[in-house]
């Protein structure tokens, strides 16, 4: 089969010890691979993305957003694929989108489809809680979306249908429970850091002491966490964590903030 008329666009740190998994996932059947990788990493990702043929390309770090619409900027192919470098498209997932490409009728009437996105975390994959089925729109026709929103929490925002895929893009996010509890560390300094920067009012009770009672009722019970064994309940629990760290980061910065203005 000819390679699909796609480009593949991927935004990297230091990801050698990652990214190869998923440029295997895309090599042979997307026309292209593009990476922009942040200029100051020399762990040779860039070497091993153009072993796959990727068009590499180092840039300054924009934040999540501008970096992941800068790279789909750089697409030559009628429809983008847009994956982090822990990411991988599952062969189901792919034996379920080449089809698309064949048939111009499943294909005409969409501007993208969005993928049910599954989580490797402690050795098994999390089909439940709030991390399944997390579906991402992720494959779009080139002009009729781009990345907007919050850094970390940003989206593709669609002009036109989109279509669901029912088989699973397969992501390898956390290593262990010490990457875990580093990434909500860095995720609520982001989040305090937005919230201060555009004045929004500090965490209340209801932010700092339901919110993260709630969020875990959700995930654990309401969603059934709890069918994935500790690894359901270890994410519960640090989902309610990192939500109460964000809104008590707001309020130690603004406390903060005010002990320094005083004069």
């Amino acid at each position: 089969m000819s390679p699909l008329p796609i480009s593949v666009c991927l935004i990297a740190g230091a990801e050698a010890l990652r990214i190869r998994r998923t440029l295997e996932s895309v090599s042979g059947w997307a026309s292209e691979i593009i990476v922009v990788l942040n200029e100051e990493v020399t762990d040779g990702t860039d070497q091993i993305a153009q072993s796959f043929g990727a068009r590499v390309f180092r840039e300054p770090w924009k934040g999540y957003v501008g970096q992941k619409n800068s790279a789909a900027q750089k697409a030559g192919q009628e429809w983008i694929l847009s994956l982090d470098a822990d990411e991988v498209v599952s062969p189901e997932l792919r034996a379920e989108i080449q089809p698309l490409f064949s048939r111009l009728e499943l294909l005409r009437p969409f501007a993208a489809f969005s993928f049910p996105r599954c989580t490797f975390y402690g050795g098994r994959w999390i089909r439940h809680g709030d991390w399944y089925p997390d579906r991402k729109v992720r494959l779009w026709r080139r002009g009729s979306a781009e990345w907007r929103g919050e850094n970390v929490h940003e989206a593709v925002v669609v002009q036109g249908a989109v279509g669901k895929c029912q088989n699973d893009l397969l992501h390898y996010s956390m290593d262990d429970l010490n990457h875990h509890v580093r990434k909500a560390v860095q995720y609520s300094d982001l989040f305090a850091q937005r919230r201060l920067e555009e004045g929004r009012p500090g965490a209340g009770a209801l932010e700092m002491g339901f919110r993260p009672w709630w969020r875990f009722v959700r995930g654990y019970f309401l969603r059934l966490g709890f069918l994935d064994g500790w690894q359901g309940f270890a994410i519960a629990r640090m989902v309610a964590f990192e939500t109460f760290l964000r809104y008590a980061k707001v309020r130690e910065a603004q406390a903060r903030n005010t002990d320094q203005a005083r004069p």
